[in-house]
């Protein structure tokens, strides 16, 4: 979308596209580069010397909206310069501060530091007759992950409405998450003292949806993904008795000689447009099922798990390359620890552990308490890793000149939409990864502080909460230049990480996936428990 952007606006201003790329360098936002060009003086022509251009009309939201969804329904042989065309028509139509808004509404990048959930607030107040409507409006946005079509029918049709979404094969449902906690005491203690756990594998979360031979899968982040994983569609195929389905598994690359889990970073290799034959070749997959949300007419998401894990048995015929996830019910701390240890072992995370609790029901769109994942790391005093968001870099030295030297890193806070820092991170990039940083976030540059981010630190190049890197750290500690949960363990600190080291680049999740600050605050709250228990044995 960016590209056929740039094309349309240095066609409308009647410049080369190497303008409009430098504006753009200049200004990281697509939008203030289109404002700019296009603000410029143009050539006049001749027509328009002689007085016999036509007086431009003021574009009215009918006539953007018109041309918008000629591009979208453009396709077939020719559909790229349609596109481009009707683009540039209406960038020659618009003002510059109308086609500011143009391109950020084709290239999907408004910028209005507006996240879904305010939006979902907004809907039930304007439209349902308050906050308290709420989770009926979030119920419809859960189940179609469709905020237009949600927004259109709690306008028009108000709660009545909203009450009439149900779950569609071929929409993807916003997936539940999980908590997390360090101890095998603590996750039984939290479940009631008995749960289900599972392998957590090393892969790509995927929902998968079956319509009689039709199958679609869709990422965690509820991105199409259904060319990706031809192979997978096959097994799914084949695998699944029942008309109509929905379930969720993890996808995780296998050696293709022996079999065993790879890592992954593997299943990345798939992530490619063209050669999926041969990548297909080189990195299969295996498919590890371990929930459903619907099956033939019947939606199972307010079922509680034991019933929906029953009606997942049924309809999975197992094979090599597909199967349940490894699960063992367990009731002891020792058990648990165990199974963990066993998972770790067969090339996993670590656990999920799930509730068999009347109210364990499926959360669409939920972070609780119901799935919690056991996740440490035994070679750190930090005992898991965290996931965070690249919201600034400083520019590196010596060796590390022409590149960024350190990502500054920050966690999510859904309580206020924002991103508030944790630390920077220099350590654990390999020099090809070093190099390749400035290329990466090059799409996310902007020339201020974005406003949905809390930072004392001034980085040198700031960027929109877009990316999220797993981090490992010696510790969590103390700092008076982080704002993460900023003075509520001690006035004027917030939460850092000691020694953080980069892991990897988690692609499938969004930023609003990251750990949380209350996450975060737990960790620190375990580790001072462990750092105590340690003190009194001495």
């Amino acid at each position: 979308a960016e590209k056929l952007a740039l094309r349309s606006i240095a066609e409308a201003a009647g410049v080369s596209p190497k303008v409009v790329e430098d504006e753009l360098k200049r200004e990281g936002d697509i939008g203030k580069a289109a404002e700019i060009v296009l603000s410029k003086p143009k050539a006049v022509s001749l027509l328009a010397f002689m007085g016999g251009e036509a007086k431009r009309e003021p574009l009215t939201v009918q006539r953007v909206y018109e041309t918008l969804d000629k591009i979208a329904k453009a396709s077939g042989e020719g559909a790229q310069e349609a596109k481009i065309s009707l683009l540039t028509g209406l960038l020659k139509e618009a003002t510059p501060k109308e086609a500011r808004y143009i391109v950020r509404t084709v290239t999907g990048k408004l910028r209005l530091g507006i996240a879904d959930m305010t939006i979902l607030d907004a809907l039930a107040i304007s439209f349902c007759g308050g906050k308290e409507a709420r989770p009926l409006v979030e119920r419809a946005y859960n189940l179609s992950s469709d905020l237009g079509t949600v927004a259109k029918v709690a306008a028009t049709e108000g709660l009545e409405g909203l009450k009439k979404f149900k779950i569609t094969v071929g929409k993807p449902i916003r997936p539940m998450l999980a908590e997390r906690l360090p101890t095998p005491e603590e996750v039984l203690a939290k479940l009631g003292g008995r749960c289900i756990a599972e392998y957590k594998y090393d892969g790509e979360r995927i929902q998968a949806h079956k319509r009689g031979g039709e199958v679609m899968l869709f990422s965690r982040r509820l991105e199409n993904i259904t060319h990706h994983y031809p192979d997978a569609c096959d097994l799914l195929r084949r695998a699944v008795k029942a008309e109509e389905a929905i379930i969720e598994c993890e996808c995780v690359a296998v050696d293709p000689d022996t079999g065993e889990l790879r890592p992954f970073q593997e299943l990345m290799h798939r992530r490619r447009k063209y050669g999926i034959e041969e990548a297909m070749k080189m990195f299969p997959v295996s498919l590890f099922v371990f929930d459903i949300l619907y099956v033939d007419g019947q939606d199972l998401t307010l079922q509680p798990y034991p019933v929906r894990r029953e009606s997942l048995m049924k309809i999975i015929e197992e094979s090599d390359r597909i199967r349940v996830a490894e699960y063992r019910l367990v009731e002891d701390p020792k058990e648990l620890e165990k199974f963990f240890e066993e998972a770790v072992a067969d090339g996993c995370e670590g656990v999920v552990c799930k509730s068999l609790q009347p109210n364990s029901v499926y959360q669409a769109g939920a972070r609780g308490w119901l799935w919690i994942k056991l996740k440490r790391s035994y070679q750190a005093k930090m005992r898991d890793t965290v996931d965070l968001v690249p919201i600034g870099a400083f520019y590196g030295r010596g060796k590390r000149a022409g590149t960024y030297g350190a990502l500054l890193l920050a966690a999510y806070d859904p309580d206020t939409d924002t991103f508030k820092t944790v630390s920077k991170c220099g350590s654990g990039f390999s020099d090809e990864e070093l190099a390749r940083l400035p290329e990466l976030f090059k799409p996310y540059v902007i020339p201020h502080q974005h406003p949905r981010v809390d930072s004392r630190a001034k980085p040198d190049v700031w960027f929109v909460p877009a990316l999220v890197a797993e981090i490992l750290g010696d510790e969590i500690t103390l700092s008076p230049m982080a704002t993460a949960a900023m003075g509520v363990i001690r006035e004027g600190a917030g939460l850092s990480i000691r020694f953080p080291r980069f892991i990897r680049w988690r692609d499938d999740k969004a930023p609003e996936d990251a750990t949380t600050v209350k996450e975060l605050l737990e960790m620190y709250r375990s580790q001072l428990k462990k750092i105590e228990a340690e003190e009194e044995k001495l």
